[in-house]
């Protein structure tokens, strides 16, 4: 039996502002964890009886090379990369994944799971996926439910089949009577009190060529135009781009709507296990660690008589302090600020659609921004200059590149860059700088095994990151 592990990775995370943001969400965000949600996904779908394969992943384009050097860096370096060119729900690209994997055996079982949750017990519930995969092998389209301990209003419901608790220790796949969506509080506890009910957690498994015939029945207007942007892919390397035109031409849906409240051959497998979708800073708090008042704390971050509350700074020149707070989340970056009662938390993303609409750059914009050759943070912006720090890891290198709009000076901090500025190439370390003309043709390398950092101070009427004539890029952008 071959399980291939599809791992969704492209959603924003909003509810997480102003930690997760759209440059850089909560999936590659370290939350609780040392390693990302995204990491802790990937590695426990790894195992030593190769029960899994190769995984694939589903991301958009500016995501591609995040995802790549955090698999890397767990040791994961066979993925195959699916790049949506928009984010279309969750339905289009399981599709694109089982055409791929229904070429080389339509038996394979795809097991789907958002990359943004928190499972600790891999033990339990990989238990959980080899049960399920009896079901899955028979025909069955099975999602996996979280057994409620309290009442929740912000998760979907599945009810199992008649006389199936959700307490009960199961070892199969129950058949699904309905789906229920998001209840309101009275709905809930009425759901906890009956019994036989499941978080959705919104993880699948099913064969590649069951969930096909789902859609072939189901979601037949978007089995061509998925099926004509698979065929029609660019692969490069371990990148596979679906053709945009046929892309664009699907009608947006999850998975759920699509086939799995339709099909009459779902299944349930119950996981009885520690689950949190992380979906908001109340679910991050009651994950991490809390001393005896209940306080989290992360960073520089002191707590004085305070009670039931998550105090988190990201910036390590701001020191956070909450005196006689209670059931408070408060956040600091290092260019926004977040204070919400515990039991609104939810409520952030609305705060985070509010600053979009007021073109607020803290809304989806990180301070720093990751790029496949390192990062680089804005120091100061204001008009006529812009002051930049650069970081290049081993081997990075930035485009072959040049500016109609500006000039640039730099300025060498840390390690031994390689640069190209016009017809001359430098190698430049600490304390010294180039001088980079408007219009000249440059680029900086690090071909040490050391970072290198810049300090880069450009200075011209227009700053804006588009301002780039590009001559050769080893990432192919």
């Amino acid at each position: 039996m071959s399980i291939i592990p599809v791992l969704l990775a492209g959603g924003q995370g909003t509810r997480l502002w102003p930690l997760s943001r759209q440059s850089f969400p909560k999936q590659f965000v370290q939350l609780i964890r040392e390693e990302t949600a995204f990491q802790q996904t990937a590695a426990r779908f790894t195992s030593d009886d190769n029960r899994f394969g190769a995984p694939i992943v589903v991301t958009q384009e500016g995501y591609r090379f995040t995802c790549s050097q955090q698999l890397a860096a767990i040791g994961i370096d066979n993925p195959l990369i699916m790049l949506e060119p928009q984010g279309k729900g969750t339905a289009p690209p399981i599709l694109a994944a089982a055409l791929h994997v229904t070429k080389d055996d339509p038996e394979a079982l795809l097991l789907v799971a958002p990359t943004d949750h928190d499972i600790r017990d891999k033990v339990e519930f990989l238990n959980a996926v080899s049960s399920a995969a009896k079901a899955a092998q028979a025909g069955k389209l099975v999602c996996f439910g979280i057994a409620p301990n309290h009442t929740e209003t912000g998760y979907g419901y599945i009810e199992a089949s008649e006389g199936s608790g959700a307490t009960d220790d199961k070892s199969e796949a129950l058949a699904v009577k309905r789906f229920v969506e998001k209840p309101d509080r009275a709905a809930a506890q009425a759901m906890l009190d009956e019994g036989g009910y499941f978080w959705n957690a919104g993880i699948f498994l099913f064969s590649a060529k069951s969930v096909i015939a789902a859609f072939s029945t189901h979601a037949k207007d978007m089995l061509v135009p998925v099926r004509a942007a698979y065929d029609k892919a660019e692969i490069d390397g371990q990148f596979l781009r679906f053709d945009e035109a046929s892309w664009r031409q699907i009608e947006p849906d999850s998975v759920d709507y699509a086939i799995m409240e339709k099909a009459d051959n779902v299944a349930v497998m119950p996981y009885g296990g520690n689950w949190s979708d992380l979906g908001d800073w109340s679910a991050v708090h009651k994950e991490g660690v809390r001393d005896e008042n209940g306080v989290g704390q992360s960073g520089p971050v002191t707590s004085l008589n305070s009670k039931n509350s998550l105090l988190r700074s990201e910036n390590p020149d701001v020191h956070l302090v909450g005196v006689g707070i209670e059931n408070i989340v408060a956040i600091a970056t290092k260019d926004a600020v977040l204070v919400a009662n515990m039991d609104a938390t939810q409520d952030v993303g609305k705060a985070v659609q509010m600053l979009k609409a007021e073109d607020v750059v803290q809304a989806t914009q990180n301070l720093t921004d990751f790029r496949p050759w390192g990062s680089f943070e804005i120091l100061a912006d204001q008009p006529g200059f812009k002051v930049k720090r650069i970081i290049v890891k081993p081997s990075g290198k930035l485009s072959l590149q040049s500016h109609e709009h500006r000039s640039e000076h730099w300025v060498v901090v840390r390690g031994v860059a390689t640069i190209v500025n016009g017809d001359q190439e430098l190698t430049l370390s600490a304390n010294q700088s180039t001088y980079i003309e408007q219009g000249a043709m440059h680029r900086l390398s690090n071909l040490t095994d050391q970072d290198v950092e810049i300090i880069e101070v450009q200075t011209g009427s227009y700053l804006g990151e588009d301002d780039i004539v590009r001559y050769d890029d080893v990432y192919k952008r």
